[in-house]
């Protein structure tokens, strides 16, 4: 048992302390991070700005009532939708790093920019179904107090359906923050990366990709609690 507890002090040692380590290992959290909240918000926007023309175009329809740009709009965003959810993560960003983006240096805006339009897909859907969801009379509330369309849909419709739809928004953020751990195949010192790195320096394999496993674990966690506390509070308002 002693051995054992030795063998492993000494694997932590290497892995975390040896060479100051911990210090690349706070980098890459941080790369980690600043990847994820920014895709997030670009995420978001696409996202809401998709879900508006859809729901938009979809409320026409259900009115019998057509529009030429929203028409136009609608096919473009249902492009969009279909060849980012049709094509795996990995390929668009070896698309965006070695055809899109080639002449940039800015390996992490090409991560920002490949996940934020990934998951503005996927935000996308979840928005739109939750702006279905809110009751047609809303619209007609909000028209009726002197909003435009773009002023109610902003103060009034998209409030609610974030409301309903806060727990598949907070399960996309953690989906979102598991994903980036491909960065590193363009050279991006995440998480994944250093734990990479630090096995092929000291051939041990266990402690930095448990190390790793742990961290997003955490990280996880404090993601879900803080989401659980937001729906709380929304429920209560």
């Amino acid at each position: 048992m002693k051995e054992w507890f030795a063998e492993i002090a000494t694997a932590f040692s290497q892995t975390f302390i040896e060479a100051n380590r911990w210090k690349a290992l706070l980098s890459s959290i941080g790369v980690t991070l600043r990847i994820t909240f920014f895709a997030l918000i670009l995420g978001l926007i696409l996202g809401i700005l998709v879900a508006v023309v859809r729901s938009s175009h979809d409320q026409l329809e259900m009115d019998g009532k057509s529009n030429k740009i929203i028409n136009i709009l609608n096919s473009l965003c249902s492009l969009y939708l279909t060849v980012i959810r049709g094509t795996p993560v990995m390929v668009q960003m070896m698309i965006m790093y070695f055809v899109i983006m080639a002449s940039t240096t800015n390996k992490i805006l090409v991560g920002t920019i490949t996940f934020g339009i990934n998951s503005g897909a996927y935000v996308a859907e979840i928005i739109r179904s939750g702006i279905m969801s809110i009751d047609k009379g809303q619209m007609e509330a909000g028209r009726s107090l002197g909003f435009n369309y773009v002023q109610t849909m902003g103060f009034i419709i998209i409030p609610q359906a974030i409301k309903n739809i806060l727990p598949a928004l907070g399960n996309e953020f953690i989906a979102l923050l598991k994903e980036t751990s491909i960065v590193n195949i363009i050279g991006i010192k995440d998480l994944t990366k250093w734990a990479m790195n630090v096995q092929g320096r000291t051939y041990e394999a266990f402690m930095p990709f448990i190390g790793i496993a742990a961290i997003y674990l955490v990280i996880v966690i404090g993601i879900s609690k803080l989401m659980s506390l937001l729906e709380r509070k929304m429920r209560n308002e």
